[in-house]
């Protein structure tokens, strides 16, 4: 009894062996994306590169113009001083400081919806590229498609993930050492 038990073991261990080495020898194919050359090269993505700068001019153009009144406000301010009553002065003072939070305000408001604009456009963009990528990645039967631009797993084949069995595994291991 126990010599055949031990035969059992033994041929059962040898089949797992040569299963395993099978699919050692399984090839996994893996294509690569480089999202950042897709955003700088499609049409869609120049134009969201295009809607992105013109913004981002309109915004520098706005925050040129404060700087030129902020530094008007400073010349009167410093070529008049000696002819400017003290009330003229301290409105002046007053002018220029209200400007300054004008821009900083502008500076910060702009860096701020200029950065949501760029998620949004870009999170579309992506939308839009992932059906893309995971069709070509069942036409090419891939297994893995990895993207350079961003780093991380864009698509993979549900057949090669090994979550269930790491958690398994690990429940395992915890079960023996108590």
């Amino acid at each position: 009894m126990r010599r055949s038990t031990n035969i059992t073991l033994l041929l059962t261990l040898f089949i797992v062996v040569l299963v395993s080495l099978s699919f050692a020898q399984q090839t996994i194919k893996v294509g690569i994306v480089n999202s950042m050359e897709v955003l700088d090269k499609s049409a869609e993505g120049k134009r969201v590169i295009a809607r992105l700068q013109e913004k981002d001019k309109s915004n520098q153009d706005r925050i040129s113009k404060l700087d030129e009144d902020i530094r008007q406000l400073e010349t009167k301010a410093n070529t008049q001083r000696l002819t400017l009553t003290d009330e003229a002065i301290m409105q002046l003072s007053s002018d220029i400081e209200r400007k300054r939070t004008e821009r900083k305000r502008f500076a910060e408001d702009s860096l701020r919806e200029i950065q949501e604009l760029r998620a949004r456009l870009f999170n579309k963009l992506q939308s839009e590229l992932l059906p893309i990528i995971e069709q070509i990645g069942k036409d090419m039967n891939l297994d893995a498609i990895f993207d350079l631009g961003k780093g991380g797993v864009i698509y993979f084949n549900p057949s090669i993930e090994l979550t269930a069995e790491v958690i398994k595994r690990y429940d395992a291991s915890k079960v023996t050492k108590k």
